[in-house]
């Protein structure tokens, strides 16, 4: 097995893991660094920080040899534990570890640093993030990216929530992307907007069983190898949470900004805290907040909070950002995103404050006012 790229290995395993210091996978954080293969040996060291407690170190080696187990590796497994002071880096010796044959330059996330790269003929990239599934972060990215079209911009929009695809059934569009002659995808338009999304590359109903290196490699493709622009602004339809796809995109591209979808409840707000603060430590600047389902409006004219009230205020407050919106919970919502027709395009209320965030999110990122 002497022959066998190490990254093969580790970086599957390693991205499975969550490093509890930085939040990150350990492949992302670089506490996995440095593979070998000696033979049937597998070598590889662990970077820890002071602030890594035992249990945590115990369990990310752990958790790194059962992942390494699971994906089939039969071989023996050695690790040397390193430990990263403020100005030093020295060996620590503890059981298993291996000292044999260990040399080179440590290994940065990925195998490398990851080179930001504009996207062809595109002006502006707005992420539409959540901290968790189930707050309508897709509804709010499908009738932005529509939105921002009715204003008279060039747009498009990227699901790039590969193992929820829902751009195909929220914008009615199911054709297969096309390839030029310069071997771009060209993607499919569907209101003025181009699209893409995994959705429209695998079968309907099929179930994407992808580990975190090809999900990530995907996500790069979708933003490099498309024929994109032009464009005013591309919208990115973040999945949930703060993972590897996310880092990816954050890595790859300059984004213009990010809007952070939320409902009013505790439970969503504290995930989307953890999704500003992902972003304010990247330095991507946070556009503001969009509360969904702030409210049940009743036959009487007035309101029912089933969700809590002034959640998204009190968090927009808190991180000095705009709340862009608070939008109802409506039935009209689903069964528009069901349809296939945007919200956005009505004559109601709702239709009217989806225009006005798009309105909000425009002027956010510095593109001209429609006539």
């Amino acid at each position: 097995m002497s022959d066998v790229d190490p990254l093969h290995l580790l970086e599957p395993a390693a991205t499975k893991v969550r490093d509890p210091v930085s939040g990150r996978s350990v492949w992302l954080a670089g506490v996995v660094r440095n593979g070998r293969m000696d033979g049937d040996v597998l070598h590889y060291d662990l970077f820890f920080r002071p602030e890594h407690a035992p249990d945590d170190r115990r369990a990310i080696a752990e958790a790194m040899t059962a992942n390494l187990r699971g994906n089939g590796f039969t071989g023996e497994i050695q690790t040397r534990t390193m430990e990263l002071g403020p100005a030093t880096l020295k060996q620590q010796s503890g059981p298993g570890d291996a000292v044999k044959g260990m040399s080179g330059p440590g290994m940065a996330p990925h195998g490398g640093p990851v080179a930001r790269r504009p996207i062809p003929g595109v002006t502006h990239v707005i992420a539409v993030a959540s901290g968790k599934g189930g707050v309508g972060k897709s509804t709010i990215a499908t009738n932005l990216a529509v939105g921002l079209r009715l204003e008279g911009h060039t747009v498009g929009l990227l699901d790039a929530d590969v193992y929820g695809p829902s751009l195909p059934t929220m914008m009615n569009v199911f054709s297969r992307p096309l390839v030029d002659d310069e071997k771009l995808i060209v993607p499919p338009v569907a209101y003025g907007v181009k699209c893409l999304s995994t959705g429209l590359v695998v079968d309907a109903g099929e179930a994407i069983i992808w580990r975190g290196p090809m999900v990530m490699d995907l996500v790069r493709k979708f933003l490099q190898t498309v024929a994109w622009g032009p464009l005013d602004v591309l919208v990115v339809d973040l999945p949930p949470g703060t993972g590897d796809a996310q880092l990816t995109l954050i890595q790859a591209i300059d984004l213009a900004g990010a809007v952070i979808v939320t409902t009013p409840q505790e439970v969503a707000l504290a995930d989307a805290r953890r999704g500003i603060e992902m972003f304010r430590k990247l330095g991507v600047p946070l556009l503001g907040l969009v509360e969904n389902m702030a409210y049940y409006p009743l036959p009487d004219g007035t309101r029912d909070y089933v969700f809590g009230r002034d959640g998204g205020k009190r968090t927009a407050e808190k991180y000095e950002t705009e709340l862009l919106a608070e939008l109802p919970l409506r039935t009209s919502i689903r069964h528009a995103s069901d349809a296939g027709l945007p919200a956005v395009l009505g004559d109601d209320e709702v239709a009217a404050s989806l225009r006005a965030l798009a309105r909000r999110v425009a002027a956010k990122i510095g593109l001209p006012a429609s006539a």
